[in-house]
């Protein structure tokens, strides 16, 4: 009765709309549930989500909304990392790891050369730092696959569990005098090597400073990608590595080369998670988010600009959650819940992109 046939192509347009069908049709399954389950005002819960985001009263100055904007570029930027070896069909899930490395990186000349170098070369020391590790934990996997055709899948993601290791080591010989298993808040006195420190004394610039270059980092990495000879030997390799081949791409070159990248920005990302957010590290400073920024960018179809916008409704959904659970007092499972009938529907959508269903009319003959 219906006939499922691959789409060549859809108009922006359209597939917003298919987008705002799903987050619709979402909302209704989620308030059935809500009644279902916890017996809760279906719109009572949105408006606490929202909270969660806004605050209480809705305020788009206050700190709540900063957070918001400041956890949603950090995970912009990890989508962003992923990009470019994702273009080319080298499936990184190690962006953890990478992260991670990065975050070491950043954290070592933040702790250990704080008031020893002025603020500008310490920045500079912990964004090299980050840039180089996560880049270098991103070229070993590229490294293999180039030389030895390895699957990158299982190799990135087992370089997720060693990082970790290696961060619980480094927390250990940093961690505080009371045994934490974090480092503890660093320079909490003189802020040095809090990226918000660099606007102006005494004011927490933090979500600015990761807003305006996370939107720098969006607008590079899109023109790259597009324009640059590199992005196309990056499109061609993930297309067919027969035809780059042919074409006369070296692409074990661009493998590492992409990888590196790749791993550089997501390290990056760690630069920012130590030095505008947490201001120490522990091995949860990834939180996650590396896995969920692999969703952020291929419902963008890895372009940057769209991963601002899934990476605002994710952070918005995981805010949310938690304000449920503090209003309602639900467990973080049932607030989670909500979280995922979304984005279900939201991934379920991209069926309906990418292909269309026609039903079976009679067919007459000729």
């Amino acid at each position: 009765m219906i006939r499922i046939s691959k789409r060549n192509s859809i108009s922006f347009g359209k597939s917003v709309l298919i987008r705002g069908i799903a987050i619709f049709l979402s909302l209704i399954a989620t308030a059935i549930v809500i009644l279902a389950i916890v017996g809760l005002n279906p719109i009572d819960v949105y408006v606490s989500m929202a909270k969660g985001t806004f605050g209480d009263p809705f305020n788009l100055f206050g700190k709540r909304f900063q957070y918001f904007l400041r956890d949603m570029m950090i995970l912009t930027c990890i989508a962003i990392g992923l990009a470019p070896a994702f273009k080319m069909r080298f499936w990184n899930v190690g962006a953890e790891g990478q992260m991670l490395v990065g975050a070491i990186g950043a954290m070592f000349f933040m702790r250990n050369f704080a008031g020893k170098m002025p603020d500008v070369l310490l920045f500079v020391c912990m964004i090299a730092a980050a840039l180089v590790l996560g880049g270098i934990w991103g070229l070993i996997p590229g490294f293999f696959k180039a030389k030895w055709n390895t699957n990158e899948t299982l190799f990135t993601l087992m370089m997720n569990y060693i990082a970790i290791r290696f961060t619980a080591f480094c927390v250990a010989k940093w961690e505080n005098p009371f045994g934490s298993n974090t480092v503890g808040i660093v320079n909490s006195d003189t802020k040095t090597g809090w990226i918000g420190n660099l606007l102006s004394k005494g004011y927490n610039g933090d979500y600015l400073w990761t807003v305006l270059i996370v939107l720098a980092l969006c607008t590079a990495m899109w023109a790259y990608l597009r324009y640059s000879k590199q992005g196309y030997e990056i499109a061609v390799v993930g297309d067919s590595e027969n035809t780059a081949r042919y074409a006369g791409i070296r692409v074990n070159r661009v493998y590492m080369r992409t990888m590196a990248i790749s791993g550089a920005v997501c390290g990056f990302a760690g630069f920012l998670a130590v030095s505008a957010v947490s201001h120490t590290i522990s091995i949860s400073t990834a939180g996650g988010r590396g896995f969920t920024a692999i969703i952020v960018a291929w419902l963008a179809k890895m372009n940057p600009f769209i991963m601002l916008l899934i990476s605002a409704l994710l952070t918005f959904l995981s805010k949310g959650a938690i304000q449920i659970a503090t209003d309602f007092q639900l467990n973080e499972y049932a607030s989670e819940i909500i979280s995922g009938i979304v984005l279900f529907f939201i991934l379920g959508s991209e069926f309906f992109i990418n292909y269309k269903l026609k039903l079976r009319g009679s067919h007459k003959e000729g």
